[in-house]
Order: structure tokens, then C-alpha cells, then sequence
């Protein structure tokens, strides 16, 4: 099995409040991801497929194909977005976490890959934070 990984980057907005929350307790859950005007991230997205590469290509997957297919269904709809407000497949009351983010993300992607499988996604949010998805329930 042979594993490949694309990156790609966009840059989005958003916050992380409960309603039924006071502000005093959505400052102390989520610090300054609760600023009550946004906030963003620069983030980087590592996408990873896996098979076994083509013999005529010694492809598992076109890089360039898999590009495509991250930024029509994942990072044109993200890149310069509220995450909160601006995304169809984010559903309004959920978090726009990155721990959600993956997992919203492997949904959006999954079924276009043909001749591969998903392995792994992993979002960059910052320097230090980030979370990976391998498609459990």
C-alpha cells in the first residue's frame, strides 16, 4: 500500500460560542476563539489517499486530479469564509472546530475518489493545533 498526501491552504473566520452560555464561560472555554467578531486562521490541510500505484502510471492517484477535487469540494468553499455563516455543508448549530472540520471534510471528499481510498485528513489550524481523521465513526 502506498500513501500519498496532498496540502493545500486557505485562510477563514469563525467563532466558538454556546448560546446558552454566558459570555464570561465562552471566554473561559474558548479564550479568544469566542471573540465576539471572528477570528481566522491561515490553515493547512493534508490530504492523504492510498492504493496501489497504476503499472502504466505508478500513480495511486494524479496529484494534480486530487488537487482539483480538494478545492471544488473542500477549499473554494472555505478559503475567505465565516466558517459559521458562509459554508453549505456545515450545518449552523455544530462547532466549526477543527476536530469537526476533518470529519465534515473527509464527508465532502470520500465519495469523488475513484482507484483509491481515503487514509487520513489532517487540518492545521495553527503552529501547534491540529487534528487527523481516518474515517471512524
Amino acid at each position: 500500500m502506498v500513501y500519498l498526501t496532498r496540502i493545500e491552504r486557505f485562510n477563514a473566520a469563525h467563532k466558538l460560542w454556546v448560546e446558552q452560555w454566558s459570555e464570561a464561560k465562552n471566554q473561559e472555554v474558548f479564550g479568544k476563539c469566542a471573540n465576539k467578531n471572528w477570528h481566522g486562521h491561515n490553515y493547512k490541510l493534508h490530504i492523504t489517499v492510498k492504493g496501489r500505484p497504476d503499472p502504466l502510471t505508478g500513480f495511486v492517484m494524479d496529484a494534480k486530479n486530487l488537487s482539483l477535487l480538494i478545492r471544488e469540494y473542500i477549499t473554494d468553499k472555505v478559503d475567505h469564509s465565516n466558517l459559521n455563516l458562509d459554508v453549505d455543508f456545515i450545518p449552523k448549530d455544530l462547532q466549526p472546530t477543527t476536530e469537526n472540520m476533518v470529519i465534515l471534510f473527509w464527508k465532502q471528499l470520500e465519495p469523488h475518489l475513484e482507484n483509491c481510498e481515503l487514509h487520513c485528513i489532517k487540518l492545521e489550524e495553527t503552529e501547534t493545533i491540529y487534528a487527523e481523521y481516518y474515517g471512524e465513526n
